[in-house]
């Protein structure tokens, strides 16, 4: 048995446009989007009985321009948190942030904030080896990005 690479990571989203171009602004490359329905997929994410019509998903990939890392952002039509979108802190248990390594940080987090994202804290030196910080994009989601400066 062997590990080969992660293939991607999924994250859930309630505005599915907002998502995709987010991550398109921030420089990822469009892979195909599909809609996704069917009784294989409500068995392999256990929905059932959800509502009397088929559960659909729309699904857009997207990956690094390098192409070795994609983004799967996933549209379900019955969302099933209860709450809405959370904003948690980056320090929250779980999985909390997806960190890219970047060139001219500056740059692109000016960028990013054009297109409504937000900086959260500011932009760190760590170690005259990197520039490190966290934004926060559409429903939530927090990049970490991080220059090597040396």
């Amino acid at each position: 048995m062997k590990i080969h690479r992660i293939d991607h990571v999924g994250i859930m989203v309630n505005d599915l446009p907002a998502a995709k171009a987010f991550f398109l602004d921030f420089g990822l490359e469009m892979l195909g989007e599909a809609e996704v329905e069917g009784e294989w997929m409500e068995r392999m994410i256990v929905l059932h009985d959800v509502k009397e019509e088929v559960e659909k998903l729309e699904v857009v990939m997207l990956r690094t321009p390098d192409g070795e890392a994609n983004i799967e952002l996933v549209k379900f039509h019955m969302a099933s948190d209860e709450n809405g979108i959370e904003r948690p802190l980056a320090n929250t248990f779980g999985i909390r942030h997806i960190a890219f390594a970047v060139e001219d940080i500056e740059a692109l987090v000016t960028k990013l904030k054009m297109t409504g994202a937000g900086l959260i804290g500011e932009i760190q030196t760590y170690e005259n080896a990197y520039k490190l910080c966290f934004v926060r994009g559409p429903e939530g989601i927090i990049l970490e990005l991080a220059e090597e400066t040396k």
